[in-house]
């Protein structure tokens, strides 16, 4: 007796063929060239462009066939072979990655959720973890609260960024999302963090950010800081030192209002709502606070108003007698007088002249020339009052001025001197203010062009070599 023992039996009865195809699990797309194997052994075969194959002359019984291709993972069918039939096969392929884990949720460990004070200059630190060992890649997401502004850190290869330059006094949210480079990125929460409290703020201006004019605070050594949001269009910051407050106007729909908020941009509040800010044009409109910073001043067309801080005891103090509009004035350290620049509809015919806390008409500064003429400001004691004007006398729709020069008016012998600044020919000096010790003054230098960059520059009142740019894209400044 003969004893034979196989796990997989043939028939020798007679043959069949095997018939199949090819395709990707989730396109179901055919895929081309995958190599057909069985067991028990038959033909090796491979797939035409279209994902068929046919093996004929198969002996009869049981198989496992399989298939494979590179980047797929292989699969086994089994099939069985009859006499003279047609057995039918179709493999569906995962890819190769197919059992890969995409990675955990990265966890954030620096800086901790909602903290405050942080510098400047910070590391962000986070962690994560594949289960597959794939080599990671992460992108942080850095997001500033005040201007809304995003910035993306893609293609890192390392679970940390080092952070330079950020604002002061920001809230920042940041994320990180991980990637294997197989499945999708995964994201972590989302943390925040403040930056330290502003330095010492000295220096005041507009820039424009998305057409609009937004607020900015600068210490001495030049570190600025976006007080207001990006979406405000905001005009002619002052800061008072008694209040610790800052006060500007700001667009409300149609009509101008004057806000105040806190040295670091908080705390908003609106102070004018029944009578706007109103006048000519709005980029040459500007208002004053008392010394104690608890009043303001502010014109609507012909007329000035007071109103007290908190938006009550608004009183018209003065209208002027020939209907020209006021665009600017400025409230004496004392009190007790008023600088006022007055114009007709379109910004000229200008007159500067000197009223009392109560509406009185007290002396004149300048009259009866032509141009433009803009910047306004008093001394402490009241000795000197400092202007600009278009000495050229152009007049255009479009407000061009073409020679601005600075001007100082003394008080006491109610004459008028050229400040000696060596201003370079084509170039305007504007907006011009005392700074805080009376012997420089800060003002903006721009090209006649009406187009070019404005730029912040400050000059000894003695020293006429002593141009010095602060604030570059920059306009309508205060020094404190």
């Amino acid at each position: 007796m003969f004893l034979a023992c196989s796990e997989e039996q043939i028939d020798d009865a007679g043959k069949g063929t095997v018939r199949g195809r090819v395709v990707d699990k989730v396109k179901f797309e055919p895929i081309a060239n995958a190599k057909i194997t069985s067991s028990p052994t038959t033909s090796t075969i491979f797939t035409d462009k279209d994902g068929y194959f046919v093996i004929d002359d198969v002996p009869t019984g049981e198989y496992s066939f399989q298939a494979q291709k590179d980047g797929y993972l292989a699969k086994f069918e089994p099939t069985t072979v009859t006499l003279n039939g047609v057995s039918q096969i179709v493999f569906e392929l995962d890819v190769s990655t197919a059992n890969n884990k995409a990675p955990e949720i990265p966890i954030l460990t620096a800086p901790l959720d909602n903290v405050t004070k942080q510098l400047t200059t910070t590391k962000l630190i986070w962690t994560a973890k594949d289960i597959d060992k794939d080599p990671l890649t992460y992108t942080v997401t850095l997001k500033n609260a005040t201007s809304d502004a995003v910035t993306t850190f893609a293609d890192l290869k390392t679970a940390s960024l080092d952070l330079t330059n950020l604002s002061y006094n920001t809230k920042y949210f940041w994320q990180v999302s991980v990637s294997d480079g197989i499945n999708k990125p995964v994201n972590s929460v989302t943390f925040s963090f403040t930056t330290l409290p502003f330095p010492n703020v000295r220096y005041l201006f507009v820039k424009k950010v998305n057409a609009n004019n937004a607020i900015f605070a600068a210490d001495e050594a030049g570190n600025q800081l976006q007080l207001t949001p990006s979406e405000m269009n905001c005009y002619r910051p002052r800061k008072n030192l008694q209040a610790n407050k800052l006060a500007f106007i700001s667009s409300d729909g149609s009509q101008n209002h004057i806000y105040t908020m806190n040295t670091d941009g908080s705390s908003i509040k609106k102070v004018t709502n029944t009578v706007p800010v109103a006048g000519f044009n709005m980029e040459h409109i500007g208002f004053s606070w008392d010394a104690t910073g608890s009043q303001l001043i502010y014109p609507n067309f012909d007329k000035l108003y007071k109103i007290n801080v908190d938006g009550t005891g608004l009183t018209q103090i003065y209208q002027t007698p020939n209907g020209k509009f006021i665009s600017e004035c400025v409230w004496s350290n004392d009190g007790n007088s008023i600088v006022l620049k007055v114009n007709n509809n379109i910004g000229y015919e200008v007159e500067v002249y000197v009223i009392s806390a109560s509406g009185v008409s007290q002396y004149s500064v300048l009259n009866g020339i032509s141009g433009a003429v803009s910047g306004l400001d008093m001394t402490v004691d009241n000795s000197k009052i400092v202007f600009t004007r278009d000495v050229s006398g152009f007049q255009n729709l479009e407000y061009r001025r073409l020679d601005s020069r600075i001007y100082i008016f003394n008080t006491a012998s109610k004459v008028i001197t050229e400040l000696n600044s060596n201003k370079p020919a084509g170039f305007n000096d504007l907006d011009v203010r005392f700074s805080p010790n009376q012997a420089e003054v800060i003002y903006v230098n721009t090209s006649n062009d009406g187009i070019s960059s404005k730029n912040i520059q400050k000059i000894s009142m003695t020293n006429v070599e002593s141009r010095v740019v602060l604030f570059s894209g920059a306009s309508m400044p205060d020094w404190k």
